[in-house]
């Protein structure tokens, strides 16, 4: 019997083997596996060249928006004490978050998100802001810095374990070099004394590294904004009942300075410094950004000199050329894992 007059598909007409076994002859063409079979639900190519470039430079963009955060701190507590001040934050950046949600019809995130999320607003929405801003009540902004020069060898670490990523040796030799550069620019800065906040701004280390980490690897799978949007608002609850909690209890002294402060740390550091941060993360991997971080504690002394007076030593130039060398290398060397990445996968 033809095939063509049996009831049997053509595309699935069963072949007599000489061994008495039957096995299906190969489909059609149009039945050939979907994209999913090969890479997983989900997954996404290997990201080129000028993926790497742009995400670079929103990553970037992010740690000049963070290194604003502690200058505008220090101006916020000026009108509002440091309970305050974070709940406050808080709820702004979660009323521009969900807003924009809003606006744009984004569905609630799968299930499966909403714990990330959970570290990530614990870290970076409430953790962070809480524990630095306790510190800067006795500590100067460039005293602070310390917390962010070890930050992203932290991030890299915390990375390396959770999302499985493997830099090279040559990229963790600068990384560790560059820790060691700024925690020694900051510490001779600093006069080398320890400050009663130092409790705060390790605790702030660790939650915050935990954050940037799970935030970056929930981008690898969401958009960054829809990351930190949905942080911020599963936050507002809390948010709330800190604002008025602390309200009644801490003096309000509004000035220019305070209200700029408050409106930087909620719509610059968090929410939109925060978006372009876990975007560029998604894209060049947490550990390669992480180390742009290195150049946040320079950048934040600038800052402190210019907007709040702060004295910066002659070391600083030297200090800054050496960084910018080690954030090279780790950028150099985590460009050359992408493109043995992709080499491997075609």
């Amino acid at each position: 019997m033809r095939a063509e007059n049996s009831a049997i598909p053509s595309s699935s007409i069963a072949v007599a083997q000489p061994t008495g076994t039957l096995r299906a002859a190969p489909a059609s063409r149009s039945t050939a596996a979907a994209p999913e079979a090969v890479g997983g639900p989900g997954s996404r190519p290997a990201p080129g060249p000028s993926a790497g470039r742009s995400g670079t430079v929103l990553a970037g963009l992010g740690v000049v928006a963070f290194s604003l955060t502690f200058p505008a701190t220090a101006w916020g507590l000026e009108s509002f004490g440091p309970w305050s001040l974070v709940a406050l934050r808080s709820v702004l950046a979660a009323l521009i978050a969900g807003s924009v949600l809003l606006a744009a019809r984004v569905p609630l995130p799968d299930r499966r998100h909403w714990a990330g999320l959970a570290v990530v607003g614990g870290g970076v929405v409430v953790g962070f802001p809480l524990l630095t801003t306790l510190a800067l009540q006795t500590s100067t902004t460039s005293h602070a810095a310390v917390v962010v020069g070890l930050l992203p060898l932290t991030t890299a670490v915390l990375g390396s374990l959770r999302t499985g990523e493997r830099p090279s040796r040559t990229f963790w030799t600068a990384a560790l070099a560059g820790a060691a550069v700024v925690i020694a620019f900051t510490v001779q800065q600093s006069g080398g004394a320890l400050a009663s906040g130092d409790l705060y701004l390790f605790g702030a280390l660790l939650v915050c590294a935990a954050g940037y980490t799970e935030g970056g690897r929930l981008a690898r799978s969401m958009p960054g904004w829809h990351v930190i949007g949905w942080a911020l608002v599963l936050c507002l609850p809390l948010a709330v009942a800190g604002s008025l909690v602390a309200l009644p209890l801490e003096p309000v002294h509004l000035n220019a300075h305070g209200v700029l402060g408050l409106v930087w740390v909620a719509a610059g550091s968090t929410f939109l410094g925060l978006y372009v941060w876990y975007r560029g993360m998604a894209e060049i991997g947490v550990a390669r950004a992480s180390q742009l971080q290195l150049a946040q504690p320079l950048l934040t002394l600038v800052w402190s000199f210019l907007l709040l007076g702060e004295e910066m030593s002659a070391a600083a130039p030297v200090a800054a050329v050496a960084v910018l060398v080690c954030i090279a290398a780790t950028q150099r060397a985590g460009r050359g894992a992408a493109r043995e990445s992709r080499s491997i996968r075609s």
